[in-house]
């Protein structure tokens, strides 16, 4: 381990995603985005919906966009607990549109037959996608 790296693991229900050191990571916790460096307080925060960053130890920026979940930070050790995540190299951009305008036109129906916490979900699921990837 490098004098300024952490431990980052990222975890979905269906696998490891990411496990590596890294410099820093941003992650979207509900009550606004935490920075986390070496040596950081133990901590357990959780996640909303949103894109989490981090710099890799050669120094490059990273994105993931990830559905909630929970963090912790201890021993500098970082593990995101997330109900999903997706690299954002790995993004479908055009898909990830094309939910963004689904949703969109959900939202804007606003009638009793569409669930509008369901759609604002989907919504903020598909901008994190394309935010991501770095296609916003």
């Amino acid at each position: 381990m490098a004098d300024n790296t952490f431990m980052l693991e990222i975890v979905t229900p269906e696998k490891i995603l990411f496990k590596d050191e890294v410099e820093f990571m941003v992650a979207p916790a509900v009550d606004g985005e935490i920075g986390v460096m070496r040596n950081h307080a133990p901590l357990v925060a959780a996640l909303k919906i949103g894109v989490l960053r981090y710099k890799d130890a050669k120094g490059t920026e990273k994105k993931v966009a990830v559905s909630g979940g929970f963090m912790e930070i201890i021993d500098n050790t970082g593990r995101i607990l997330a109900e999903t995540a997706e690299l954002g190299q790995n993004v479908d951009v055009l898909r990830a549109k094309a939910a963004r305008e689904r949703a969109e036109r959900r939202l804007a129906q606003r009638d009793e037959t569409i669930n509008a916490i369901r759609a604002e979900q989907a919504l903020k699921r598909a901008i994190a996608r394309i935010r991501a990837a770095g296609a916003e």
